[in-house]
């Protein structure tokens, strides 16, 4: 992402919009190239950035848009670009966790501006570390062929040349290697964590919400945002096919802790974890002017959200062990 941001030329004195729930990552790369972060609060249903907020966000100063497809859920990216051609905004996709996600039919990936995938080894596929930034033309390739290894450029057996400041981001032969196989097997892995996901909604049932308070990650098309006053209104979210299910998110009720939670699932030998905090909390970006109450849906989504298990040696009885230790601890 720190790549594509040089290639479109931001720096010193632009904005850059993006989301609060995120790996810190997203936002950190916009302070690395010099510009300025601008965070837009999350929709409640989604959890992915409010459009209509992005949009209110922008500024002459604005360059480019970073949206984060949390948990490999699409947004709708129909009007993400129609929002970025309006305002002549570069789209750098933080796609980390969306590898085999689709919008309308068409891999993420395969459409858009800058896309950013990482393969880390809790994604759904993994080279242990690393990752890949997709281009649409071969200059800008040519370009970040040249960031990722220290502005290096070579020509015949002995030329080589450096015009650009680069640094040291290129995959290892092996990593790539490693990468090569596991994408032969994403169908299959894609297949599986949406047939986990399906048996948490089957095994939670539908009063489960109702029961316990707690909100489910949106399953279908059209979620109605109603979490939060004044925004009852149709949220188009990716049907259920279009997600990889890279995680299973339930936001717990305010009567529960997060730690109480992860704490009392592990009597169990449940394993949870969390994705996000909210990146405008912590200390770098309080230093920035950054407070509380600035965005409080991402404020109170962060506070309370929690990973349910979801990898590809899980099982659908696994599935229904950790919806039991749920009703357990919360109903």
């Amino acid at each position: 992402m720190e790549i594509a941001l040089r290639i479109a030329g931001i720096g010193a004195g632009d904005e850059v919009i993006t989301t609060p729930i995120s790996w810190v990552a997203t936002a950190n790369v916009i302070l690395e190239v010099g510009a300025t972060p601008v965070f837009a609060d999350i929709d409640p249903v989604t959890r992915n950035i409010d459009l209509d907020k992005l949009e209110a966000a922008i500024t002459p100063k604005t360059r480019a848009i970073i949206p984060v497809y949390l948990a490999g859920r699409p947004l709708d990216m129909d009007r993400l670009y129609a929002i970025a051609s309006k305002y002549s905004l570069r789209v750098i996709e933080d796609a980390a966790q969306a590898i085999g996600s689709t919008w309308q039919g068409k891999p993420i990936g395969s459409f858009g501006d800058f896309v950013s995938f990482s393969f880390q080894a809790n994604k759904n596929i993994t080279t242990s570390e690393g990752g890949c930034l997709v281009l649409n033309n071969e200059a800008e390739a040519t370009l970040a062929e040249k960031y990722r290894l220290q502005g290096v450029s070579r020509s015949g057996w002995d030329g080589i040349d450096v015009d650009v400041l680069g640094g040291k981001y290129n995959m290892t032969d092996i990593a790539a290697a490693i990468g090569l196989g596991q994408f032969a097997q994403l169908d299959k892995i894609t297949a599986h964590r949406r047939k986990l996901a399906q048996h948490y909604f089957k095994v939670l049932g539908s009063d489960f919400e109702t029961n316990t308070g707690a909100q489910l990650p949106p399953k279908e098309c059209g979620g109605v945002a109603s979490e939060m006053p004044g925004t009852h209104r149709p949220t188009p979210c990716g049907c259920f096919e279009s997600t990889n299910w890279h995680l299973f998110q339930i936001v717990l009720p305010e009567r529960i802790t997060r730690p109480e939670f992860m704490e009392r699932m592990k009597a169990f030998n449940i394993g949870v974890g969390f994705h996000y905090a909210p990146i405008h909390l912590f200390t770098l970006y309080r230093d920035m002017g950054f407070r509380e109450g600035m965005f409080p849906i991402a404020e109170r989504v962060g506070k309370q959200i929690v990973s349910l298990p979801m990898f590809y040696a899980m099982t659908e009885a696994d599935v229904e062990r950790t919806c039991a230790a749920m009703r357990e601890v919360l109903i």
